[in-house]
């Protein structure tokens, strides 16, 4: 009897290993390469990035723009669509000219309901692991400006707990997929009354996010920076001391580009953000039309030139940008 015991005991604890040690393998499938663990620091007014029409696969408007801005930018970015995968040649690209990889995945096509409930996971760890392998710092938003309507995933369009839902599984699954090398900018649109809705209502909550971003733009001369970007950063810090990165933003010709540009790196650091990111596109064509259709480049304006240099060199902190190997 006591040996049937002994065995009947062996039995069950062998069953129990195997269990647990199953259980395990659930929960990190997918997880057969080392975490990659890479952060960026949290310094004030130490970012200088820029989006570029052609970037990628280029890096030349980015080479052009230094010039201009006497800086080489730390952040580079791209909107990237869906279900496009990480792009780990141009972030490899991105790394032999010492920036980080700055992408806003945007599920354009996509539902962010579906998202949430684990229907897009197969191309969410594919491009996890992705993000993974590269083992370099990246900054990844999600659903920019989705306090907007003027996107098929923002206010008006999908509410705000369905969106919470998909930023937290997002983040999940990439935690799970030992990408644990992101820094997850949670992306606002600067607060315009009467057009976005309240912004604490898509907070994902702390444990999700990184930075908080805000994109904003001074189209005319009566902008300023407390009036684009001030009530925005005030009501985030209400709810979060999550650092802020200005993370589009530019002025207009039509705003006095040489007056304004030194406003916004002034404001930039009194308000002690992070940085900024400038939207250097050509949006202004026959076509276009309204405030928001505008030349947002500093190449081909003398004053935008000598403003965007004056203020890097006054406001932007030294930064050591990222090893190139």
């Amino acid at each position: 009897m006591k040996s049937r015991l002994v065995v009947i005991l062996a039995v069950a604890l062998a069953l129990a290993a195997v269990v647990v040690a199953g259980s395990k393998l659930i929960k990190f499938a997918g997880t057969t390469a080392p975490v990659a663990h890479a952060g960026l620091p949290a310094d004030f007014a130490a970012y200088l990035g820029v989006f570029e029409t052609g970037v990628p696969p280029g890096f030349g408007p980015v080479t052009q723009f230094a010039q201009v801005a006497g800086r080489q930018p730390n952040l580079v970015g791209y909107y990237s669509g869906w279900p496009e995968p990480f792009n780990t040649s141009w972030a490899d690209m991105l790394r032999s000219h010492r920036a980080t990889p700055f992408v806003q995945i945007d599920p354009t096509d996509a539902s962010v309901a579906a998202l949430a409930n684990g229907t897009y996971d197969l191309y969410l760890r594919s491009y996890a692991d992705s993000v993974r392998a590269f083992g370099h710092a990246v900054v990844l938003g999600f659903g920019h400006e989705m306090n907007a309507p003027w996107y098929s995933w923002g206010y008006g369009h999908v509410s705000p707990a369905t969106f919470v839902a998909a930023w937290r599984h997002l983040v999940t699954l990439f935690h799970q997929q030992g990408a644990d090398n992101v820094t997850w900018l949670w992306t606002l649109q600067a607060d315009e009354p009467g057009k976005t809705g309240p912004i604490e209502s898509w907070w994902p909550g702390s444990q999700y996010v990184t930075w908080v971003g805000i994109d904003g733009y001074y189209y005319t001369s009566s902008d300023t920076f407390s009036s684009v970007f001030g009530t925005t950063i005030t009501q985030v810090r209400r709810f979060t001391n999550k650092p802020v990165l200005l993370s589009e933003a530019a002025v207009a010709p039509a705003a006095g580009q040489f007056v304004k540009i030194q406003d916004l790196f002034r404001g930039m650091t009194r308000d002690r953000t992070l940085g900024v990111v400038w939207f250097d596109v050509d949006q202004h064509g026959p076509s276009n039309g309204g405030p928001s259709r505008q030349d947002w480049r500093i190449e081909d304006s003398r004053y935008a030139k000598g403003a965007f240099k004056l203020g890097v060199e006054e406001n932007l902190t030294p930064f050591p940008l990222p090893a190139s190997s």
